[in-house]
């Protein structure tokens, strides 16, 4: 005979099956951990409603900037696992241990996809005296503490690429904190900062339109969409032991998310991404195709970080070393 007990646990089962497999019976909610206008922000809207179709609900984008993306991480660790709260993410949370942000990264998440991944660019104002990052490098080792770089916080591009830049040409500028490249890249129009180094993605439009102007992406080769713009190796050669490197966007969920839906979720962003006019956006911006998820992007996810993390704590930017958390070196 069986007991009312293991009935009850069977229903249960069953009902919460039922429940998952009707995934999505309402609309869903992404979490951008940027702000408006900046790089992870256009990728995140432009996949949207390619998703959209797909899943057969809406995706309700809120953007939640601030703490180089911890705040938007913490909300959506801390809301339901039943995939109705999606995080749309950079690289950042990758860094928040060894920067001391947070206490947890993306092992606290599982990875849906990672749409594409992107180079970095060095931009001034249109009219700006430099021509060259070393005019520009030069100019502010004359002028300390006159030459002010936007940035968007610990962990960020701008402040990653700056200590490449430190490293390498042994420069120091003045900071100025923005809430995303978006704001950045409109500081550096509107003279509010002399230089970003900001994703491609963030830049190539204002860029076209010469609103702004790129003196080298950061990178061992030249992109195609920003044709005439050096790679910054160019230049500076020991930038090569850094590169390639970029920052990366996907969408993410709790780890602990039920495995039908993260299934579900997976073929709908795959889908998304191989959409034609979502690739050929990718391919404007100088953004690289990724479409991976799952383990493949989970080891992604930690040699990036080993790389980063390690980048960091050679330099003195980093506060708490990569070892203690058990970060590898490359």
């Amino acid at each position: 005979m069986i007991s009312r007990k293991l009935l009850g646990a069977a229903a249960l089962s069953i009902f919460a099956t039922v429940a998952s497999a009707a995934y999505p019976e309402r609309d869903v909610t992404g979490t951008i951990m940027w702000g408006a206008g900046g790089a992870m922000d256009v990728v995140s809207r432009a996949i949207q409603p390619h998703a959209e179709a797909v899943l057969g609900k809406k995706i309700v984008m809120v953007n939640k900037p601030g703490g180089t993306g911890a705040i938007a991480t913490n909300f959506v660790n801390n809301a339901p696992n039943d995939g109705y709260n999606l995080l749309f993410g950079a690289e950042n949370p990758q860094l928040h241990k060894v920067l001391g942000l947070a206490e947890f990264d993306y092992d606290k998440f599982f990875p849906v996809a990672l749409f594409a991944r992107s180079v970095g660019v060095i931009v001034v104002k249109a009219d700006a005296p430099w021509k060259t990052v070393t005019e520009l490098v030069e100019d502010a080792k004359k002028r300390p503490g006159k030459v002010k770089m936007a940035m968007t916080g610990p962990g960020g591009l701008p402040h990653t690429v700056a200590s490449m830049m430190g490293a390498v040409t042994k420069f120091n500028t003045v900071s100025v904190p923005f809430d995303g490249e978006g704001p950045a890249v409109t500081a550096v129009m509107g003279g509010h900062a002399d230089f970003a180094p900001v994703g491609v993605g963030a830049a190539t439009e204002s860029i076209k339109a010469g609103r702004i102007r790129a003196l080298a992406v950061v990178n061992t080769e030249p992109v195609a969409s920003l044709p005439g713009v050096p790679a910054i190796t160019k230049e500076y050669p020991d930038f090569s032991k850094y590169l390639p490197w970029g920052p990366f966007y996907g969408v993410f969920v709790r780890k602990d998310t039920p495995d039908d839906i993260k299934a579900t979720l997976v073929g709908a962003f795959k889908k998304a991404t191989e959409n034609p006019q979502f690739q050929q956006l990718m391919a404007d911006r100088g953004n690289i195709i990724m479409n991976i998820s799952g383990a493949e992007a989970e080891a992604f996810l930690k040699k990036w970080q080993s790389t980063t993390s390690w980048l960091l704590q050679d330099v003195g930017a980093a506060k708490i070393s990569p070892e203690k958390f058990g970060i590898p070196k490359p």
